[in-house]
């Protein structure tokens, strides 16, 4: 039987440390299993220590036969993108990382959401999916959320307005071929170029070319300066759970299986899909332009041709 307020990390780096420092902040759970290769990382002890100022939760080092009754399993186990590799390149590492965590999980007869947070994430998504044998609406991937908040943010300080007031999505691979939306892109309402004229900005295309470029490669730009990202999909990836748990119907840019959705199907890519507490309720066909038509095509086409050399 499901426990709608435990959760499982399956990885404790710098991401899955973050992620669960997250969650533990959103009070969403009353109890967090860390699973890590290496179970003395102390991550679970550093981590309770500050439960005086949060919500009572039990945080503990556990290992797969924990997670049978968990709503939620968040894998972030594998390979760091070091500078100059995309996240593509760690396919194979990765894949091979999942080949071991899922079958453990599918054994104890998991009947929750399977979250992949761990990249190439729409390619791992799938990978999940098929060596799982779990209902698609299961298995997810943490998506575009984080580079959909990207481009809010950079929408935001370009506008001078609230980023919580621009409405705005990427779509696609979580990746170099991701693309933003611009024909649907509004602040409150207002379409986005109208608004821009309103606060003085007047280049549209070579905005929207700079904004695009700044969320794809700000990923590339942060592990050179850091080494790693962790803060902002933690985030990303702790807003996905709170609309899980509450069963809220958000609409988020996870990432998700296609059975014809855009005339697409055989792989994950990042769409607004209607999230709850049964996972995926809907994945949504958003209102495309030709050209962002064109480019989700090139973007799936993409994946699959990596998907194409998987052993699956």
């Amino acid at each position: 039987m499901i426990n709608p307020r435990k959760v499982a990390v399956i990885g404790c780096g710098f991401v899955g440390s973050s992620i669960a420092f997250s969650l533990i902040q959103r009070g969403l759970f009353s109890e967090m299993v860390l699973i890590d290769a290496n179970q003395d990382k102390g991550e679970a002890m550093d981590l309770s220590h500050g439960l005086p100022y949060t919500a009572t939760m039990d945080i503990h080092v556990g290992n797969y036969d924990d997670i049978a009754d968990c709503a939620l399993v968040i894998v972030t186990a594998g390979a760091n993108q070091k500078p100059g590799e995309t996240r593509i390149d760690l396919i194979d590492k990765n894949v091979a990382i999942l080949k071991h965590i899922v079958p453990e999980i599918s054994k104890r007869n998991y009947e929750g959401i399977l979250m992949i947070v761990s990249n190439p994430v729409d390619v791992l998504t799938y990978a999940a999916y098929k060596i799982s044998g779990f209902p698609a609406h299961r298995v997810i991937g943490s998506g575009t959320v984080l580079d959909t908040a990207r481009l809010k943010n950079l929408l935001g300080e370009h506008l001078d307005v609230d980023s919580r007031n621009v409405h705005a999505v990427i779509i696609g691979e979580h990746g170099d071929s991701e693309l933003a939306v611009w024909s649907g892109a509004n602040v409150s309402g207002i379409p986005l170029h109208h608004f821009c004229e309103l606060r003085g900005h007047f280049d549209h295309e070579g905005s929207m070319q700079r904004l695009y470029e700044g969320v794809r490669d700000s990923a590339y730009e942060i592990i050179a300066r850091k080494g790693a990202t962790y803060y902002g999909i933690a985030m990303a990836v702790g807003r996905i759970a709170e609309g899980i748990v509450r069963d809220e119907h958000a609409v988020l840019p996870i990432s998700v299986v296609l059975d014809g959705e855009y005339g697409l199907d055989g792989l994950c890519l990042s769409i607004p899909s209607i999230v709850g507490k049964d996972g995926v309720h809907k994945v949504l066909e958003i209102p495309l332009d030709e050209s962002e038509y064109a480019a989700l095509h090139a973007s799936a086409d993409r994946l699959r041709e990596v998907i194409a050399h998987l052993d699956l």
